[in-house]
């Protein structure tokens, strides 16, 4: 797979202990059938794994390394929770490495815009030494994505890419701006929460677990867009949620799914190579509109956003 055209991203936020896992999606998945999933992956050539240090209450990125990363791409982010301090992020990465079994990772985000310019500064370090391949920012605004590319490029480093969240029902990104001034730009643009924790997969064999359940009160007022959705994927024979990770390939947007078996790999897959047609977008897109529903929304991790230090 050629990193700087990702069909899709294989999401970990679900990996971990039974009882995070069981939390998360409401089933425990073993470490076989991961591993499996792993190298389905590399079979549909979209071996491309997205970590954070807190995926598994920090296990996600331990169980990765133990499985094996050969053959397959990282991405990985410091996420700054405090002002920045030097060797903050040098310390994490390494730290990832380690638990990775790397020398480096092939894209590295800066998960939240708290001291951007002190970080990114940070990060271009490491980037020189070859610990980085890609820097990318995660959870950005517009302006601060700007901000973003100008304080990379005066280190002579493109701005890989911005990894937001985006779906059907939460296209703000696309909305001001920043999705069509990253394509532009050259700049990626990776959509995290396609499925909305599962609220866009079929309807009629939701599965249940304490993630769902708090968005369950939403559920009534997307019917129309379910509708949409199950027609569409008879029409093309396929899965209800492949149309929602359709619709993000087909807008441009690189999607990102939690994958823990094989078949939801495959599934992927297969969705990412799926181009609807104008009028299936404008259908889902009216269908959402109406609904008007918000289940994470676009600026979900605003408040961790530290007040820049004057």
């Amino acid at each position: 797979m050629d990193i700087m055209h990702p069909a899709a991203v294989i999401g970990t936020n679900a990996w971990g202990s039974k009882a995070y896992s069981k939390a998360m999606r409401g089933s425990y998945v073993s470490d076989d059938i991961l591993i499996e999933a792993i190298g389905e992956s590399k079979k549909q050539d979209i071996q491309v794994f997205d970590m954070a240090r807190d995926y598994g209450l920090g296990k996600a990125q331990r169980m990765l390394g133990q499985f094996g990363t050969q053959d397959i791409i990282i991405s990985a982010k410091y996420t700054p929770f405090t002002h920045y301090k030097k060797g903050c992020v040098r310390k994490s990465l390494m730290k990832d490495l380690d638990d990775f079994k790397r020398e480096f990772v092939e894209v590295y985000w800066l998960h939240l815009p708290t001291d951007i310019k002190e970080h990114l500064e940070e990060i271009v370090e490491l980037y020189n030494e070859g610990l980085i391949k890609h820097i990318g920012v995660s959870n950005f605004t517009l302006e601060e994505c700007k901000r973003s590319k100008d304080i990379l490029e005066s280190h002579g480093i493109p701005l890989y890419g911005v990894q937001n969240h985006y779906s059907i029902i939460c296209r703000d990104w696309e909305k001001n701006g920043l999705l069509k001034w990253c394509q532009d730009n050259g700049i990626l643009f990776w959509g995290w929460a396609v499925l909305e924790e599962g609220l866009l997969v079929d309807p009629r064999i939701r599965k249940k677990s304490p993630m769902k359940f708090t968005f369950n009160s939403k559920v009534k007022k997307l019917a129309p867009l379910y509708e949409v959705m199950i027609d569409i994927s008879n029409l093309r024979g396929i899965k209800v949620p492949q149309t929602a990770m359709a619709f993000c390939a087909s807008k441009g947007v690189i999607p990102m799914v939690g994958c823990r078996k094989p078949s939801q790999v495959k599934d992927l897959a297969e969705a990412s190579r799926i181009v609807l047609t104008e009028e299936e977008i404008l259908r889902l897109e009216r269908a959402a509109d109406e609904a008007d529903v918000k289940i994470m929304g676009a600026d979900l991790f605003r408040p961790f956003v530290l007040k820049e230090r004057k």
